[in-house]
């Protein structure tokens, strides 16, 4: 039976609207393939980077501030050039951007899983329920991400000091991040959720006495994810850019471990210098990383527009 499924899947993937649509669309093909690179190069950056930025025998404080292969007093060793501390800039991108990418996508799963059962609950039950959870929604909206981020740094630097936070940075952005900005898949399942429980399905299957989360989840669900990967794609950019900015700030990764808002904040000082390339090739990777990202979402929110498919 799988070997009569599967084909009819691909076919029906293979004349969908969705593919048709991208095979048109120059924009999209260009965007996704400079996203996979970005993936693979990060993905893949133990095997693919010259050097180890964490590994301090292979840094050398000598070798610090040597430009890109293209400026005069270049070294052929360091493609992009180095930092202050003599890390060999390329390494600490690829490296960077792994970290970044993390980030980004770890937040964007912790919003979902909150914001989607948020939304389905509050509007498939409706009521005091609802009330509830949407005004709770408008507080965690008057908190911005910086906000967020301030509070619990100073209070796990309180706590813990400010080494435990830097050995757990990772984590606890993702936690920031996706605590500062799960409202907005609420708020988008809600609305989607409103539109579907008044329908027919949803009431055949009150009748067969199924259980509400089994309604939500196996049937209400399938039918909101459009707009759950418009918005997915769309808060991963928004996701590396507010680690982006709050490395910039301090609040953020450590130097010492190199992401791209890190890399950007440990070269500004040394832009008047003449050592601009510390911050303005990582500056220039994450414009492009967050950039894709946004075509793409735009894109897709296109292509899943019913209003806008063409049949």
């Amino acid at each position: 039976m799988s070997d009569t499924i599967v084909p009819g899947r691909w076919a029906r993937f293979r004349d969908s609207y969705l593919l048709y649509s991208f095979k048109r669309d120059l924009v999209a093909q260009l965007s996704l393939v400079l996203f996979a690179v970005l993936i693979f190069a990060a993905v893949f950056a133990p095997w693919l980077a010259p050097a180890n930025p964490y590994d301090l025998a292979q840094i050398d404080i000598l070798a610090s501030e040597l430009p890109p292969f293209w400026i005069d007093g270049a070294d052929p060793q360091y493609l992009m050039g180095t930092d202050a501390q003599g890390r060999d800039l390329l390494s600490t991108i690829l490296y960077g951007a792994r970290v970044s990418l993390i980030i980004g996508f770890g937040a964007v799963l912790m919003q979902a899983a909150i914001g989607v059962s948020f939304g389905l609950m509050a509007g498939y039950l409706g009521g005091r329920v609802d009330a509830f959870l949407m005004r709770l929604a408008d507080i965690q909206l008057s908190f911005s991400t910086l906000m967020v981020a301030i509070i619990v740094g100073a209070l796990v630097k309180a706590i813990f000091g400010g080494a435990t936070f830097s050995e757990y940075a990772v984590p606890l952005l993702v936690l920031i991040i996706g605590l500062a900005e799960w409202p907005q898949y609420a708020r988008t399942v809600r609305a989607s959720v409103l539109a579907e429980r008044s329908k027919e399905y949803v009431d055949a299957a009150r009748v067969m006495g199924l259980k509400s989360r089994r309604i939500m989840f196996r049937h209400i669900l399938p039918n909101t994810l459009s707009p759950i990967f418009v918005i997915s794609t769309v808060q991963v950019a928004n996701a590396i850019i507010s680690e982006a900015a709050l490395s910039f700030l301090g609040l953020g990764m450590p130097e010492t471990h190199p992401s791209l808002g890190s890399l950007i904040k440990s070269g500004f000082d040394y832009i008047q210098s003449g050592s601009w390339w510390i911050t303005l090739i990582p500056g220039a990777v994450l414009v492009i990383l967050v950039l894709v990202i946004n075509l793409l979402g735009d894109w897709l929110r296109d292509v899943l527009n019913p209003r806008l498919y063409k049949g």
